[in-house]
Parts: C-alpha cells; structure tokens; sequence
C-alpha cells in the first residue's frame, strides 16, 4: 500500500480540484491517499501559511490559482521543497485561448458567479427537497423529471445530485399496499423515470438500512420473496406506461444521473427541432 498525500489548493472553493482528483485517483490501486484542501487561497500570505502545512506533510500538488504572483510563489516554494505540482485547468485554458483567440481573465471563482443559473440551481434543490418521497403530489407538473421505484432504491440521492445539477425533482415510492396517486400517471411535462435494482441487492441496502436504526434485520421488508414481488410490482407499473428504467444495480448516483440527464437531453431534442 502506498501512502500519498495528496494537496489541493484552490482560489475558489476546490470542487473542481476535488472532482479532478477523484477521478485521477480511481485509476490507480493499492494507494491511501490523505487528501488536503486549501480552498479560497488568494494571498500571498495566506498562501505562505499553506506551505508550512505543506512541507510538514510533502506529497503532490494539484492547484487552480489565477492570480499569477500567488501561483509563481507556490510553483517556486514547491520546487525548493522537491515538490512535484500539476495545475489542472492550464491544457483547457490554453486550448481554448487558442480556439477562442482571446486571453483568459484572471478571475477566480468566476465560475461560481451568482448568475441566473446559480439561482435556478438554488430554486431546483429547493424543490426537490421539499417533493422527496411522494411529496406535494400537486405540484409534479412542474417538476423536470419524477424519480419512481420500490424504497431504497437511490431515488432520493439521485434527486438530490441532479437537483444540485439545475434539475427539479420529485421522486415517489411505489408500494404494493398503497398505489401511487392516479396524477402519476397523467404528467405531461415532468419524465418519469423508474429505477429498478437486484432483489439481492435490495435485500442487502435494506438489510443495512434496518440495522443501522438498530431495527431487526428480519422483517417482510427484507424477505426475498416479498422483495422481488415489489420489483415485479414496480416493472408492470414502468413497462404499463411506458417509461424508461434503469437499473441502479451496478451504478453510482453519478452514473444513474448522467443515464437520467441523457433521457432529458434526449426528450428535448424533438421540442428544440420543432422549436
């Protein structure tokens, strides 16, 4: 096992770092990485006071710093220190300056500005929030996409991570004993989208689930056979109406919400044609 620590500075609030590193590291096996963030470094003094945590604790850098004195004294104090640094945006920045024939503004942040966008993204987790698990039914039409499948089955997680991508959501639990409110089935602007799993996949979730509450792990809720009769449930339902499934079986949230936003992107491109 190979131990590394891993330093990620930023001029802003480091998402873009981290979502770097992530996917960087998920290449590599048989590595304990110790990641440190230093968000909002935009001084050099605030810098200088990085370093000395740095140097306590060598191992890579990875920064996205605009200003450029602040970037030259990391880049100089890292070399000093026999440091290795990446600064992740400069292939894209260059690429682009050279596409776009322009220079690229030194503004860090710039990305997180509080644009009409920033609200919509603000107003779409708020909507989420407040129609999670069947929720103000009422107010499904306006809603992007309606999340529907058997508890446990990553509704509320996918909802919250496509929310934070600008989507409004709401998600509803199909239950055998309780059939969901008839105006499911009459949405005209929300995608409905079913998610389905394994039974013995669910089983496990489930079976986590109840002992974390410090509940008995045997319950109908956990049974296998009753499990796969709700799967089987919710399928006739997905399949009676059409809508498109996914199977979250082998899927992160990530990966559920980017099949999902794809479905999205795909029912809009006959109204963009049209439009």
């Amino acid at each position: 096992m190979i131990r590394l620590h891993l330093h990620l500075l930023s001029d802003s609030t480091g998402e873009t770092l981290e979502n770097i590193a992530k996917a960087g590291l998920a290449q590599f096996d048989g590595v304990e990485t110790i990641k440190h963030f230093w968000p909002m470094v935009r001084s050099e003094g605030h810098l200088d006071r990085v370093l000395v945590e740095i140097a306590q604790r060598p191992g890579l850098v990875i920064f996205t710093l605009v200003n450029l004195e602040v970037r030259q004294r990391l880049e100089t104090r890292c070399h000093a220190l026999g440091l290795p640094t990446v600064s992740a945006l400069d292939p894209v920045i260059e690429a682009l300056s050279r596409l776009l024939g322009q220079e690229a503004k030194a503004r860090p942040g710039r990305q997180h500005m509080l644009d009409a966008a920033y609200f919509a993204r603000v107003e779409a987790i708020q909507f989420t929030i407040a129609h999670d698990d069947g929720i103000a039914a009422e107010d499904w039409e306006e809603a992007d996409v309606v999340l529907a499948g058997v508890s446990r089955s990553s509704k509320t997680p996918t909802s919250i991570y496509l929310a934070n991508r600008g989507y409004k959501v709401a998600n509803i639990p199909l239950v055998p004993e309780a059939p969901p409110p008839s105006s499911l089935f009459r949405l005209k602007q929300p995608l409905v989208v079913g998610l389905t799993t394994s039974p013995d996949r669910l089983v496990q979730v489930r079976r986590n689930r109840l002992l974390s509450l410090n509940q008995s792990p045997e319950t109908a809720y956990v049974d296998q056979e009753a499990v796969a009769a709700e799967l089987a449930f919710a399928r006739r339902i997905f399949s009676d109406n059409g809508w498109p499934v996914i199977d979250v079986t082998r899927r992160s949230i990530e990966e559920t919400a980017a099949a999902i936003i794809n479905l999205v992107n795909e029912r809009r491109k006959p109204e963009e044609n049209d439009a």
